[in-house]
């Protein structure tokens, strides 16, 4: 069975990414992008789904943390008669796509063992293996090849690659795992040396442009990293997360494909990157987003794929059992078929904040926008499947309806010459009327609260996100009976759901964790309240709730005390960031996106 969800740390190398545990477990990878089948997925099942362990043979305690701002992961193994590191990374720039794995002796002599189990598609294709040559095997199945390079004497057992072996003080044991394409030559061998020392200092010098924020630095620039490590770097588009079907409650199924790039994650992405000194990372992502969206603006989407691929068919995993029993696995994501009307709001946001922060003019948007616009005139009066993208019925939600007003509002006060005295004019009454009516409809008076959707009882934790986008100032009564509401019928043991599953809404069972970004965006608003004590406090409650190597995925079990969802989940650091900012900079974030 897989281990705790928090027990995992992410390497990567820009493309894809993989998960270690720290009983020296890789139970999942994905190869040769984020969104490929996975050759590794006992994380979903167990062991015999594919997995790769390097461990100590007998019990041994284990610590483990990055190598300073890298993905460069170090495990150390204690045992009686030694210790030994286990030095786990993804080599990154040109050459074959690779795990380089190096066993370094500390003390005494460790007895190890390894055992490399390779499953391509997804857990399903038991490759054909072959000893093809000195130190080198070879799998194949179909279009896949890796390649194992080892001086460790490797057999077969039971469909598996092991071996056991000792390392001394001293000695240094690599491993070398290489993907290619089963038609052509062999992967070429990578110097594991060679390959650290490059890999980590790319890491170091890329972590250096990070923006300093206060006492929270270290948290932030290991964000920072993870957003970096969840990036498709010939592309520039953010994955949500390394990992499909990690469940929101565990046995449930709430169980998403997030190895997808969102649109809704626009604006606070950009921010994050932005405020932590990755101009080019954000410029990468604006440009990533323009052409995903290229076309017709009735055709956007609410996810791509990482190169903009917008099939993204969900289908069912019957083979894969599911972590800790919860299923289904899905493969896909059906939510990119839906319609969600906050994204024009979005992605013109986006824009106006890529603009103040000084991202170079991306010549296509001018005539994009203007068509976004058009098609939202008359678009934003339909319902539907607003922020958290439910399988319920389609409504009129408040978040999306301010989205709809944050496109008009945005435009219609924007000094660009292309744009006519008479078209912002007719923006401005456009947005006035929105505004207009979701305050008529969005609004309860006798609780002094807005609510989820036009006529409903319910609260949404997206709701919080009305100030930071200048929808109305946090200080407004309004705003502050909402967040007084959310404190009072949408929290866990001090940290903030999505909103509440029982009522039906979602078309889903009952019950999932707190929401991570949700919280963040608690925090944000008492800042903007000027409740700075408050926003201190909740923000190092957060950060408590990384694990060992700084992670986070993207909910969180109060009572069972544990991470839950996909993982490590870009949105919760995006969050970290951006509220870790919020805190330590006169010139704050959210204060910025409410006045572009």
């Amino acid at each position: 069975m897989a281990l705790r969800i928090e027990d995992y740390a992410m390497i990567g190398d820009c493309r894809s990414s993989a998960l270690v545990g720290k009983d020296g477990s890789i139970d999942w990878l994905c190869w040769p992008r984020f969104d490929s089948p996975a050759c590794f997925a006992a994380l979903l099942g167990s062991s015999e789904h594919g997995r790769w362990l390097i461990a100590p043979q007998g019990k041994a305690k284990v610590r483990r943390r990055y190598r300073d701002a890298t993905l460069v992961l170090e495990t150390e193994f204690e045992c009686e008669r030694g210790s030994v590191t286990l030095i786990d990374f993804m080599p990154t720039g040109a050459g074959p796509q690779s795990v380089v794995r190096l066993v370094v002796g500390r003390r005494g002599v460790v007895a190890m063992r390894t055992d490399l189990v390779l499953r391509f598609d997804s857990g399903l294709t038991v490759p054909w293996m072959r000893h093809a040559g000195r130190k080198l095997w070879q799998a194949i199945a179909g279009p896949h090849c890796v390649v194992l390079r080892t001086p460790v004497a490797i057999r077969g057992e039971d469909l598996r690659s092991v071996a056991e072996f000792e390392v001394r003080r001293g000695q240094t044991v690599p491993f070398t795992l290489s993907y290619g394409r089963s038609w052509e030559a062999a992967p070429a061998p990578v110097g594991p040396q060679r390959a650290l020392r490059k890999t980590e200092s790319g890491w170091r010098r890329w972590s250096r442009r990070s923006g300093q924020s206060g006492p929270w630095t270290a948290a932030v620039q290991r964000s920072l990293c993870t957003l970096r490590g969840l990036t498709y770097a010939p592309t520039g588009g953010i994955v949500a997360a390394a990992t499909t079907s990690l469940p929101e409650k565990i046995g449930g199924s709430r169980n998403w494909d997030y190895r997808y790039c969102w649109l809704r994650d626009a604006t606070f992405t950009l921010q994050a990157l932005m405020n932590g000194g990755h101009y080019d990372e954000a410029a990468a992502w604006r440009d990533w987003l323009v052409r995903a969206i290229a076309g017709s603006p009735e055709q956007i989407q609410v996810l791509y794929g990482v190169s903009g691929e917008r099939a993204l068919p969900e289908r069912e995993v019957p083979w894969l059992p599911g972590y800790e029993g919860s299923i289904p696995v899905r493969i896909g994501n059906a939510a990119a078929e839906q319609l969600q009307l906050d994204l024009y709001g979005e992605l013109i946001d986006m824009m106006a904040q890529a603009r103040k922060g000084g991202l170079p003019v991306e010549p296509r948007w001018s005539s994009l926008r203007r068509k976004l616009l058009e098609h939202l005139e008359t678009a934003w009066r339909q319902p539907d499947r607003g922020f958290w993208e439910i399988r319920g019925e389609p409504q009129h939600f408040t978040h999306s309806k301010v989205m709809a007003w944050v496109a008009f509002h945005r435009l219609a006060g924007a000094r660009i010459a292309t744009e006519s005295a008479a078209d912002r004019a007719r923006w401005a009454r456009l947005a006035q009327a929105i505004h207009d009516e979701i305050c008529a409809k969005a609004y309860d008076p006798r609780r002094n609260c807005f609510v989820q959707a036009y006529g409903s009882a319910r609260l949404d934790a997206s709701l919080l996100l009305l100030p930071i986008v200048g929808f109305l100032p946090a200080q407004d009564p309004r705003i502050r009976g909402t967040v007084a509401a959310i404190e009072q019928r949408l929290m866990a043991d001090g940290l903030v759901l999505r909103y509440e599953t029982g009522s039906g809404v979602d078309g889903l069972p009952t019950g999932e964790g707190a929401f991570l970004a949700c919280s963040f965006w608690l925090a944000d608003n008492y800042v903007l309240l000027g409740r700075l004590a408050d926003a201190r406090r909740l923000f190092r409650r957060l950060l408590r709730l990384c694990n060992d190597v700084g992670l986070l995925a993207e909910e969180y079990d109060p009572r069972a005390r544990r991470q839950l969802g996909n993982f490590p989940q870009a949105f919760s650091h995006v969050a970290l960031v951006n509220t870790a900012f919020n805190l330590s900079r006169a010139s704050k974030p959210a204060r910025t996106r409410a006045n572009p």
